[in-house]
């Protein structure tokens, strides 16, 4: 066997300086939670915990508690989502998988080592090599770039889904209380339409009523009755959806308010939403940053498109009828069929893909936050409209046909006619008054980040990276 000198010392100490410096990578103490904490805070006033043992759990379930001995306002009800939902929290432990990813880049691969025993004859040889991955260790600064900014990107999409939560549990207590006010005034709808088809059957029975008008008002009851079915069972639906964003077990200790919330007396104008838009949301800085990191895997899937495969051994053979052999070994792939560039093209495929999804997105943040905003604006004037014109109309009519009814100018079954009219425009100014508060939410949601569903970043870069850097 030929005999080699070992490699060249400054070979020997780059190979060792690479190692120590890969040594010193390790995980945070907070798995880069902290980031997540800092980055809502602006947004909501709630706090945002990850619980990761059983102490955080019960302090948690002591918060949760606590806050469902009263009635839950929209912050309360926002508060528990944020503590206890369980997708939020299984969401969280993607910090740690980036993370490693992000470590395991710095870190170097754990070398090969290989015995083998040879007998010729009385002769034995033993042959011992330990090999590294020259490929993967000259590369590792740039990939540990490319994970640096995944692993920022996962927070800032799971700063997304915390936000995302947030708006949807505000949005379903909304719903949730909208759905009991309205339950309670179809039951007063009901008693009403009840209490003309009674007396309604009682004046047919003495002959003073027809019976087409008391079919009519027997129709008016049936036709209460089943809006009072509808109302409770969108009751126990908002109530339900509720209950499952705050990922508690059953609703049980669950208490809402009767109304909801007065409108604000005025809304803040907001001229430039789109510029402010742009500058905040989200959703734009994680495609930049996926954007960004696809550009330098694309780099270094250029650069390792010739030499795919660089391996470094060291070498010591032993035997019992010859002098030790030591060496080195330098092995790589001859890129005699595939020379790379079926990985080139793929990675400039997925870097332009990037490029038309990030233009793709920021032409759908223009137009969500301007139907966003303008929806918020007409929302709060058609409800101010019922509020404040509507209902006191209604109001109004009431009292003057009550006094008329007093004075018996008018029948009984004009003056539930007109309760039933009454109620069914303060029924029309809630929902209108629910629906600013949704409309409300989804602007301040489409101002952070895309108001639809969250989903986590697939990481197309970083299996490009690995793809790159040989065996």
């Amino acid at each position: 066997m030929n005999t080699m000198p070992f490699p060249p010392r400054a070979l020997v100490l780059a190979v060792l300086s690479l190692t120590l410096l890969g040594g010193c990578a390790s995980f945070s103490r907070d798995g880069g939670f902290d980031a997540v904490q800092s980055a809502t805070r602006p947004h909501i006033p709630q706090d945002v915990v990850w619980s990761r043992d059983d102490d955080s759990r019960s302090q948690t379930q002591a918060r949760i508690d606590a806050l469902l001995l009263q009635p839950l306002s929209a912050d309360d009800a926002v508060q528990i989502a944020l503590l206890n939902n369980p997708g939020l929290q299984a969401a969280f432990n993607t910090l740690g998988i980036a993370e490693a990813d992000w470590v395991a880049a710095q870190r170097l691969p754990n070398p090969g080592f290989s015995i083998g025993r040879l007998t010729r004859g009385a002769e034995v040889e033993w042959e011992r090599s330990l090999h590294l991955n020259l490929a993967r260790l000259l590369t590792m600064p740039m990939r540990a770039d490319i994970e640096q900014r995944l692993f920022e990107q996962t927070r800032r999409a799971l700063v997304l889904q915390v936000l995302q939560l947030a708006a949807e549990t505000r949005k379903a207590w909304v719903v949730a209380v909208a759905a009991g006010q309205t339950a309670r005034y179809q039951q007063q709808a009901m008693e009403a339409a009840g209490a003309g088809a009674e007396l309604a059957r009682r004046m047919a029975q003495v002959g003073n009523w027809s019976k087409l008008k008391q079919a009519r008002e027997q129709s008016f009851y049936a036709d209460a009755a089943l809006a009072l079915a509808r109302a409770d069972q969108a009751k126990g639906q908002a109530r339900e959806r509720l209950v499952r964003l705050m990922g508690l077990a059953n609703g049980d200790k669950v208490q809402l308010p009767e109304r909801l919330p007065d409108l604000p007396a005025a809304l803040p104008r907001l001229p430039d939403v789109e510029q402010q838009a742009m500058a905040s949301r989200i959703d734009l800085q994680m495609t930049r940053l996926q954007t960004e990191a696809l550009a330098r895997n694309m780099g270094l899937t250029r650069s390792t498109r010739f030499i795919n495969v660089l391996e470094l051994g060291i070498i010591n053979n032993g035997s019992n009828e010859a002098p030790q052999q030591r060496g080195y070994e330098i092995s790589f792939e001859l890129p005699l069929f595939d020379w790379g560039q079926s990985r080139v093209v793929q990675a400039e495929s997925r870097y332009r893909q990037a490029l038309e999804r990030a233009r793709e997105i920021a032409v759908n943040a223009r137009s969500e936050v301007r139907e966003s905003y303008a929806m918020q604006q007409s929302q709060y004037a058609i409800a101010r409209h019922l509020r404040d014109e509507v209902v006191p109309l209604k109001q109004r009519i009431s009292e003057e046909n009550l006094l008329r009814y007093n004075g018996m100018l008018i029948g009984v079954f004009e003056l539930l006619a007109d309760a039933r009219s009454q109620i069914a425009s303060v029924n029309a100014a809630i929902e209108a008054q629910r629906d600013f508060w949704l409309a409300d939410a989804d602007l301040k949601m489409a101002l952070v980040g895309a108001p639809g569903k969250t989903t986590m970043a697939p990481r197309t870069a970083a299996a490009s990276a690995d793809a790159g850097g040989g065996h």
